[in-house]
């Protein structure tokens, strides 16, 4: 067998990069491990408008469950602020708190049926074992379907298959993971929950979910996606989810969902010489929220099209893929780099500090703050004042 460009993985990252080569008249195969595109769900579902910018498509009712407007942050002392009234300028890729939750088991299903609407062929239940090289360069891989091991030829692999890629580390490309690193992820989609069904909520305290955070994410029809995810602690995930909805009754989970996501910032090199890194399996996620559903879009459509393109030319050497590594880090390089300084900073805060800039931003609104009564409140706080130090 034999194609101009293989993608492991079929979610959001694979399922793209695979419609946009084979726009590019590039012949395509996408592998997916699972029997079913989109299951399980991956991820909290929340997303931005800018990925259908990215994509240049409409969104679509059939995999949107709610609308976002705006987003409520809960301190550890139970303070709740509205972040509306706070600062939207910069949230969410520029798009203020204006996003989407997405039903993922439709919406990811719904992107590998464009792609096979573009020539894409999809193999399911299959497994890549490994790669195969000639004289140094990835030419294709080694895949195994429903006990049959086949060797799969390719100008240009592409893995994106998630936070433990086997592609990016059999090439090399991966960076040691620390567990602190990869932040432990439980979610239920719990139904009877009564929140507003157009506001996300975000709960912080080293008792909710310790170096990290929980969400709730309404989806419509009285049904919410709460989890939390948590780094290096004693309990699990789970453990902690389960601790947090013991306090509402009458909610039932309708499904369970474990994972894991990383939060070391991308790896040092996104290509080689017939292969591209997209997705988890490259750390394009950001290391604050743990979100990259938009940043996955936009490099799997670059990786795509710069597969194709080289294709075309007949020189699939990482001189020319470089480029892919190129387009993404002028998109997206500088911003995680500044959100993997964020969360190094707040790893350092304590249930104390967070309840302090709780209460200084429910009484100073960020559009009217003064130099004076940020000093004041920083010479209150000195451990405060040295991570904007660190910061800077």
């Amino acid at each position: 067998m034999k194609y101009d460009v293989v993608v492991v993985g079929g979610r959001i990252g694979g399922s793209i990069a695979s419609l946009y080569a084979s726009k590019d008249d590039a012949d395509v195969l996408m592998i997916e491990k699972r029997q079913e595109i989109g299951t399980p769900v991956q991820c909290a579902e929340g997303t931005t408008q800018s990925i259908f910018k990215i994509l240049d498509m409409k969104p679509d009712k059939r995999y949107i469950n709610a609308e976002i407007d705006g987003a409520t942050i809960h301190a550890p002392d139970g303070r709740a602020i509205d972040l509306a009234e706070v600062s939207c300028e910069n949230f969410l890729d520029g798009t203020g708190y204006k996003g989407y939750i997405l039903d993922r088991k439709v919406f990811d299903k719904h992107l590998a049926i464009q792609a096979a609407k573009a020539g894409a062929e999809i193999m399911m239940k299959t497994t890549v074992k490994d790669l195969i090289r000639k004289d140094g360069r990835v030419c294709g891989v080694v895949a195994e379907h429903l006990g049959e091991t086949m060797e799969i030829k390719a100008d240009v692999v592409i893995a994106a298959d998630g936070v433990e890629s086997n592609m990016a580390r059999q090439a090399g490309l991966t960076n040691p993971n620390k567990p602190g690193n990869i932040g432990s992820c439980a979610q239920y989609e719990l139904f009877g929950l009564d929140i507003d069904p157009h506001q996300l909520n975000f709960y912080f305290g080293r008792e909710i979910a310790p170096g990290g955070y929980l969400w709730m994410f309404p989806k419509g029809e009285d049904t919410v996606n709460v989890g939390l995810g948590v780094r290096s602690t004693k309990k699990t995930a789970y453990q902690y989810l389960n601790q947090f909805i013991s306090r509402f009754k009458g909610t039932t989970p309708v499904e369970l969902n474990i994972g894991g996501v990383p939060l070391s910032g991308p790896i040092d090199k996104t290509y080689t010489d017939g292969l591209l890194v997209v997705g988890d399996a490259a750390g394009h996620v950001d290391p604050v929220t743990g979100g990259g559903i938009h940043i996955a879009a936009f490099c799997g459509k670059t990786a795509g099209q710069v597969a194709a393109e080289a294709v075309k030319k007949e020189n699939t050497s990482e001189s020319v893929l470089k480029r892919y590594d190129e387009i993404w880090r002028e998109k997206f390089g500088k911003n995680l780099e500044i959100s993997l300084k964020y969360r190094n900073a707040a790893d350092k805060l304590t249930d104390k500090d967070m309840n302090a800039l709780a209460e200084f931003l429910e009484k100073n609104k960020i559009e009217n703050l003064s130099k004076i009564s940020a000093i004041k409140f920083l010479g209150k706080h000195p451990h405060l004042l040295m991570l904007i130090r660190d910061l800077l």
